[in-house]
């Protein structure tokens, strides 16, 4: 079966049915086996008494085995569903749409603004507190807000279209590599003491395989925005332009920024992590109080992104 259309499938199956938690109570998430491999070499491999250049080269090897023991996997399944002819290919598009995160990231950004509506700020504190790695205890109404909206646009990027991109270009041995990379990305790639030597292969391969699929994000949400009643797809491409470069990550901002624009909003800025103050760049140059109504056209516009996806899997399968 077509990639294409088997992605197609995916993303129908993960907005259908989502997780499958009964299925996840049996076995492990394929997430969890990396992170348990990447939790595994960082105990064995990342020692405190190594200089940094050792760490590093142990980091680079660590990453390699992750990314070897995952594509692995992800051949083998391939290989195997491709002797099962179209239920292979079903059983694959279910694969893809387990590793997909459309609904999940849906679910837990509406979580938050329910809890608005539920439990009043404290409520979505707590709620937002499960998406954003920032101190929800700082923030404000328009703070928890933005750090929804902000999660919605950065995962659009990282946990839909990248996967898919990947998808696309290798099959389930890259969808699977993909996932192992963006996992021991959130584990070890950030710069702490440390992690700054060990993880430093995971942070640097992560923003090279998002380069593409965060512009592509971008792109679909511009293209997201002209369909949205009161949606601005101009200044969403104008502020992805202008306005990403300055983000502190390469990546991130492409689809913060796009989304700052096509909702009016400003978003990223300053914020606190870890008990310390980021002076990030604000995206977009629209008003900075973010309401829970605006959360929720943020979820109209993050569907209509990932059926801006569907529409070019569709391309892709029939236009080749």
């Amino acid at each position: 079966m077509d990639r294409a259309v088997v992605l197609l499938l995916g993303q129908a199956f993960d907005a259908l049915v989502g997780e499958p938690e009964a299925l996840w109570r049996r076995l492990p998430h394929p997430v969890v086996l990396a992170g348990r491999l990447v939790g595994w070499l960082d105990r064995r491999w990342n020692l405190d008494g190594d200089p940094p250049t050792r760490r590093r080269d142990r980091g680079v090897a660590a990453l390699a085995v992750v990314l070897i023991a995952a594509a692995a996997a992800g051949a083998v399944l391939a290989g195997t569903f491709g002797r099962l002819g179209l239920l292979g290919g079903l059983l694959e598009a279910g694969v893809v749409g387990v590793l997909l995160a459309q609904r999940s990231l849906h679910d837990h950004v509406t979580a938050v603004a329910d809890a608005f509506l539920r439990d009043g700020l404290s409520g979505a504190r707590h709620a937002v507190s499960a998406i954003v790695g920032r101190d929800p205890g700082t923030l404000d109404e328009a703070g928890v807000c933005r750090a929804a909206i902000e999660s919605t646009a950065e995962n659009f990027s990282d946990g839909v279209v990248a996967p898919a991109f990947w998808y696309l270009i290798a099959g389930l041995p890259g969808l699977l590599a993909y996932k192992a990379l963006n996992t021991a990305d959130s584990m070890i790639g950030h710069r702490s003491d440390r992690h700054r030597h060990f993880g430093w292969a995971a942070a640097r391969l992560d923003d090279l395989a998002n380069w593409v699929p965060a512009r592509l994000s971008a792109l679909l949400v511009v293209a997201a925005a002209w369909t949205l009643p009161d949606g601005e797809p101009a200044a969403a491409w104008r502020a992805a332009r202008r306005d990403a470069d300055r983000h502190r990550s390469v990546n991130a901002g492409w689809p913060e920024a796009a989304f700052a624009g096509a909702l009016g909003l400003r978003l990223a800025g300053p914020r606190v992590y870890d008990g310390s103050m980021v002076e990030d760049a604000w995206m977009g140059d629209g008003r900075s109080a973010a309401t829970p109504e605006d959360i929720r056209r943020s979820l109209a516009l993050f569907r209509r992104a990932c059926l801006g996806l569907a529409v070019l899997a569709v391309l892709l399968a029939f236009g080749s």
